[in-house]
């Protein structure tokens, strides 16, 4: 069996990580232009919509995500921040990358541009997580 030996402050500091990034992604400074436009709606519409609970679970989400990497991290022994980051892309391309663009683009059709934003967030924000993991043991 295999020995996890999570460390739970370094998921808790890349959960927050992520939950930063993703407001900064997000934002008027990177893509939030773009993304409003692709989805067809207005920023007006989209906070209309907004409520906290979004961004509790959107937080929470971004734990169990860094959770699930650092136990891939620890499974491999990965010691350096390379293979960290490495471990983090291979997460994103084998188990969110493809799954939402079959998902999202290939069944419901979003736009790929679309997908390219939300999609490269959480190549960021899993590469980052990884490398964090993988030297903060």
């Amino acid at each position: 069996m295999v020995d996890l030996q999570v460390n739970y402050l370094a998921v808790l500091v890349c959960g927050v990580v992520s939950f930063v990034l993703g407001g900064l992604w997000y934002s008027p400074l990177l893509f939030a232009k773009k993304w409003v436009a692709l989805l067809g709606k207005t920023q007006e519409e989209l906070q209309k919509a907004s409520n906290p609970m979004m961004y509790v679970i959107g937080f929470v989400t971004g734990l169990i995500s860094c959770f699930a990497i650092s136990c891939v991290v620890n499974a491999t022994g990965a010691t350096t921040l390379v293979n960290g980051a490495l471990i983090g892309f291979l997460c994103w391309l084998g188990f969110a990358g493809a799954t939402s663009y079959n998902n999202q683009v290939n069944f419901i059709g979003k736009p790929p541009g679309l997908w390219a934003i939300d999609s490269g967030y959480n190549l960021a924000s899993f590469i980052i997580a990884g490398a964090i993991l993988t030297v903060w043991k």
